[in-house]
């Protein structure tokens, strides 16, 4: 596997003020770990696409900032919902001898006969598996055959996944990745949005846990919790 490195710097500039750096061409972002102090940094915006796109969430990236070297997860990224730019990024400082869990995305490649000869519907119901091993040893993704997919109802389930014997799968062997559905006509999906899915009686506990939610919504509102979210804000 090869090595991804990324170059960054620690960052002064904090709160509102972090616009200036992204006009600047950089993506504010954090390091922490466990027995790792927080640590405010930044890094070169179109660097950090490259690195992403191949380490994603899953693989190690190893930060360079001044004289050290830092084995690191992309934990999580913040983008802009118009732009889709990349607003902040969390990097999690790992220890390649420990095992992590991590979800590792499915990458579904081939063409199913099922679906391209005799129009069925292919369904995918798992987009990611759960996966445990050492940090350096977790692949971007997995990829997921269809082409054995000839018939209706033909399915894959992870078992049938094939991952590296570094690996641990942590799902359920005999959940159903994707499979294919035989075509649905009009008549049949006309009858199925006109058909009711809910019984009265499950709107009105459907409506009470709404009730519910909102009581709990405003019970996390309360001066404690706002202080509690201004220290997280503050550790970004």
């Amino acid at each position: 596997m090869t090595k991804i490195t990324l170059q960054a710097e620690t960052r002064n500039i904090t709160g509102r003020k972090v616009k200036s750096l992204r006009r600047e061409g950089f993506v504010p972002a954090v390091i922490y770990g466990h027995n790792f102090e927080s640590l405010p940094i930044q890094v070169p915006v179109k660097d950090f696409e490259k690195v992403y796109a191949e380490a994603g969430e899953s693989s190690v990236v190893y930060l360079n900032l001044g004289e050290n070297n830092y084995p690191t997860i992309i934990q999580d990224v913040a983008r802009d919902p118009v732009s889709d730019k990349f607003l902040h990024a969390d990097f999690y400082k790992v220890r390649l001898d420990e095992k992590i869990k991590a979800k590792i995305p499915l990458n579904f490649i081939g063409e199913s006969l099922a679906v391209k000869e005799l129009a069925g519907i292919l369904v995918k119901n798992v987009s990611e598996i759960e996966v445990e091993g050492f940090p350096q040893d977790l692949p971007h993704q997995l990829d997921v055959d269809i082409s054995s997919l000839k018939e209706f109802k033909d399915h894959i389930l992870v078992k049938d996944l094939s991952i590296s014997n570094k690996l641990e799968m942590k799902a359920d062997s005999e959940t159903i990745i994707v499979l294919v559905q035989e075509p649905i006509s009009e008549e049949e999906l006309k009858a199925q949005l006109e058909t009711p899915t809910v019984a009265p009686e499950e709107v009105e506990v459907v409506k009470k846990e709404k009730a519910e939610e909102e009581v709990s919504a405003v019970e996390e509102t309360t001066p404690a919790a706002k202080t509690e979210e201004k220290k997280v804000e503050e550790k970004k």
